[in-house]
């Protein structure tokens, strides 16, 4: 290899290698503190069962009737005749190795339990969060800049963030289950009956991501680099979608990350509408059954969740503008 083209690489290689250098530190750091975020999850849960009133034993056997074995069972499974400190390593050893304790109430472990219902969950969580993202982009880049759109926008976004999504869903059961016929009422058999829970799950979200994207790109559409490309013949709608919104969706994206929290708590209620299995209904029947071990497990693996997504969100970040990489670097 000659020393012309050595050169001629190492401006290239060095720009690869500080990104990278920049993404690994970045991605390091995120997971710290996923883990920092874990960890208090899992001590207020080991915190909220000692701290709260009453026994112990009663308090994790929830509605079940109280037995000498079931006692026993509890006393062994926790550890409650060991010292405190003892407690929570073994809880802490426990979690770390995917036993989050056993429904004495269900007669079942909550792991097993809550691989059984993750998945619609999950299914319905992600399918909220493409309609979020799939409104939110559309409304911003048809209506930013356009006085009439931008004044109908904002009342829609106004009426669908405001609107709860156990009412969304019921009207939106009227018309296209009821009326229409369009769609299935209850169940998880089709895809078709993803389609209603997810509309009334996202629709508020997506509101409000569109507000932020559009004002952020009606910044970058009155950016100096747009002047530029117009003059170079860049058409109105490349220059909105390939251009502009690079530009405008950091706050977006980051925003949708928070915003995911708000799609796990709102699965809970939109589940109960819909008749779907996951995680949401699970959490109710617990709650009203004082089923704490079931409680406590969907708490951290909320957190899990949540840690995960955003966590991804940080990355994607550094993807969508570069500026972030030249922070790093310095």
């Amino acid at each position: 290899m000659s020393l012309e083209s050595i050169i001629s690489r190492e401006p290239r290689i060095k720009p690869v290698k500080r990104w990278r250098n920049v993404l690994a530190r970045r991605i390091a750091g995120r997971l710290l503190g996923g883990v920092l975020v874990l960890w208090a999850a899992v001590t207020l849960a080991f915190l909220g069962v000692h701290l709260a009133p009453g026994d112990i034993v009663s308090l994790l056997i929830g509605e079940q009737i109280r037995t000498p074995a079931i006692e026993a069972a509890i006393r062994a499974e926790w550890g409650l005749n060991e010292p405190l400190w003892w407690q929570y390593l073994h809880y802490i050893w426990r979690v770390l190795h995917g036993d989050l304790g056993r429904s004495y109430i269900l007669n079942m472990d909550v792991t097993q339990l809550m691989q059984s219902q993750l998945w619609p969950t999950l299914k319905l969580t992600l399918a909220a969060l493409l309609v979020s993202v799939v409104f939110a982009v559309t409304v911003a880049v048809a209506t930013a800049n356009r006085r009439w759109g931008r004044r109908i926008a904002n009342g829609v976004e106004l009426l669908l963030a405001s609107t709860p999504s156990f009412w969304m869903g019921i009207v939106l059961l009227f018309f296209f289950s009821f009326t229409l016929r369009w769609f299935p009422v209850a169940g998880d058999r089709h895809l078709s009956s993803l389609v209603l829970p997810a509309l009334s799950l996202g629709l508020a979200q997506g509101a409000v991501i569109a507000q932020v994207l559009r004002r952020e790109l009606e910044k970058a559409l009155e950016s100096p680099f747009t002047l530029t490309l117009r003059a170079w013949g860049v058409g109105e709608t490349t220059l909105r979608l390939r251009h502009a919104l690079r530009h405008a969706a950091l706050p977006a994206v980051t925003l949708t990350g928070w915003l995911v929290g708000g799609l796990l708590s709102g699965a809970v209620i939109t589940e109960q509408v819909f008749g779907r299995p996951g995680l949401g209904k699970l959490t109710v029947d617990a709650v009203l059954a004082s089923d704490m071990p079931v409680v406590l497990a969907v708490a951290i693996l909320s957190a899990a969740i949540y840690v995960a997504m955003s966590t991804l969100v940080d990355i994607l970040a550094l993807w969508i503008d570069p500026r972030l990489r030249g922070e790093e670097q310095r």
